[in-house]
């Protein structure tokens, strides 16, 4: 079955580059339902996107660029939602292990340690920035 010409023109359509997306925007240029980003918050632990004051969540163009990643993945290449996070080299998720906060108390006794990780975080938000 072929797509109508204006989805598939869609797909390949850049997005606007602002610095902050609402659900509602990052539905029309994903073209899936909010619903279904919140859903993907819950499979994918790497989706977090950050809330304003007002408790709505708010999208940087990376989170974007990868949820457009995901639904290709997804949709298109028929990956299942594991296949995805291995895809990403993310592993499977494991709800009961935080390795993060296990890190942080280990970092804490060890300050080069805990130097290094605060040098990458700040990598990644300026990375993200860009």
């Amino acid at each position: 079955m072929y797509k109508s010409a204006p989805e598939s023109l869609k797909s390949y359509m850049p997005f606007p580059d602002k610095l902050f997306y609402k659900i509602g925007e990052v539905s029309k240029i994903v073209g899936v339902e909010p619903y279904v980003l919140r859903y993907w918050e819950t499979e994918f632990s790497f989706l977090k996107p950050r809330k304003n004051k007002s408790g709505q969540r708010v999208y940087i163009k990376r989170d974007v660029e990868l949820l457009l990643k995901i639904k290709r993945l997804l949709y298109q290449e028929r990956y299942t939602i594991e296949g995805v996070r291995k895809r990403l080299g993310l592993g499977t998720v494991n709800v009961k292990a935080r390795p993060e906060q296990d890190l942080q108390k280990a970092e804490i006794r060890q300050p080069a340690r805990a130097i290094e990780h605060v040098k990458k975080r700040l990598r990644d938000i300026l990375s993200q920035l860009h």
